[in-house]
């Protein structure tokens, strides 16, 4: 009887210990595995030098599917995402109907058949308001608004897998206006804060304001966006909140501007970020503050087209929502403490992707909370067999 109490017991120890060798196996192996190869090139234009701006192709090709980004400087800065079903997708760009803007089809994926879904986010305008109650409402004291399309732009300087494209502004050689394009083949973070988590279905793009003279001492700023779809554009914002600030210092929530089909749940695709914009091109926490967006409101179609000349070769009828990120909140320092601000992130399709705990962090919860329990558990299979044992021992009386 003794014996078979001890096998027992064994057993159930042996089951409690693979339970959690097993749950701590799974919280670490938990990443994204999917991995695409990645090119990216500046498609040519006959006419040398490009008149009015460049346009960039960068080529996410998976196993039986491939996302084709283009980044363009002709007009507002714009980014077009178009999601394909096969892996040998290109991408045709008529430049006499593009340049000229007069009809859209100057660019276009074949075959179309295989597009399953596009989306392009435009960097329409920068305003520039007067602060001077310190109040960070942005809703009068405003300056002539930046309007991007009329930047002069500079030739882009790609790094693969990066391309930065500055530009400044008309009549203006203070400061400049710089984006930096950043695709991706595999799951990852930035280096810098905010260290948003990327994945092969996603790309990241930084915007940051250098060096340019603001209008007073105690200017803020907007970045103006708007968002191109067809039947179904981002349309509305999600904040989620989280427990783990590791990778952004303070920074307890996302924000997640997404496409549903008829607000299912469902996502299409999406722009994500944290709610932080930087003071210093290397952010410390000192240097972080908030940023706020305003609802997405719909836009008109003709207006975006007009200034951007990927929308107007790629989308024959374009359905458009605007938004604007307001950076700085009352008693934050103003722009011309530092001359700089910085902003962060992710173009992507299908769900966005989902923090998790590093496995640094999983090793001290763990740590703090595995070792306990097991004690415990440990104990109470070592108390269950003591009294096994006695029960055993008292149950058999002896023979005279």
């Amino acid at each position: 009887m003794a014996v078979a109490v001890k096998a027992e017991s064994g057993r159930v120890l042996g089951i409690l210990l693979v339970f959690l060798f097993s749950s701590c196996q799974s919280l670490f192996s938990g990443g994204d595995s999917y991995k695409r190869e990645v090119t990216m090139q500046l498609i040519p234009n006959p006419s040398s030098p490009p008149p009015g701006g460049e346009l960039l192709h960068a080529r996410a090709v998976g196993g039986n599917d491939t996302l084709h980004f283009l980044f363009c400087s002709q007009g507002a800065p714009s980014l077009l995402i178009v999601h394909t079903n096969s892996s040998s997708s290109t991408v045709k760009v008529n430049w006499p109907q593009f340049v000229n803007r007069s009809t859209s089809g100057g660019l276009t994926v074949e075959p179309e058949s295989s597009i399953l879904y596009s989306s392009a986010v435009v960097f329409s305008r920068l305003l520039e308001y007067d602060d001077e109650n310190n109040t960070a409402e942005a809703t009068s004291n405003f300056f002539p608004a930046y309007e991007l399309k009329d930047f002069s732009w500079n030739l882009m300087n790609l790094s693969h897998p990066k391309a930065l494209l500055c530009g400044s502004a008309p009549h203006s050689s203070n400061g400049s206006l710089c984006l930096q394009l950043s695709v991706f083949g595999t799951e990852g973070r930035a280096e810098l804060w905010p260290r948003l988590l990327h994945s092969a279905n996603s790309s990241q793009v930084e915007v940051w304001l250098s060096g340019l003279l603001p209008r007073s001492n105690t200017s803020r700023f907007m970045l103006e966006l708007q968002a191109v779809g067809g039947a179904y554009p981002l349309s509305k914002v999600d904040v989620r909140q989280f427990i783990d600030d590791e990778y952004a210092p303070s920074i307890f929530k996302v924000s997640q501007w997404v496409s549903s089909v008829n607000n299912s749940s469902d996502v299409l695709g999406f722009i994500q970020w944290k709610p932080v914009a930087y003071r210093r091109s290397r952010p410390s926490l000192e240097d972080a503050t908030p940023c706020r967006h305003s609802d997405p409101q719909a836009q008109s179609g003709n207006a975006t087209t007009a200034s951007s000349a990927l929308v107007k070769a790629f989308y024959t009828d374009p359905k458009v929502m605007g938004m604007n990120v307001s950076f700085g909140i009352a008693g934050d320092p103003f722009y011309n403490r530092t001359m700089f601000l910085s902003w962060t992130m992710l173009v992507g399709v299908g769900s966005p992707p989902v923090d998790s705990f590093s496995p640094m962090v999983i090793g001290i919860l763990m740590a703090g909370l595995g070792i306990p329990i097991v004690l415990l558990l440990v104990g109470g299979v070592y108390v269950f067999i003591r009294k096994m044992r006695e029960s055993s021992e008292t149950s058999y009386q002896p023979i005279n």
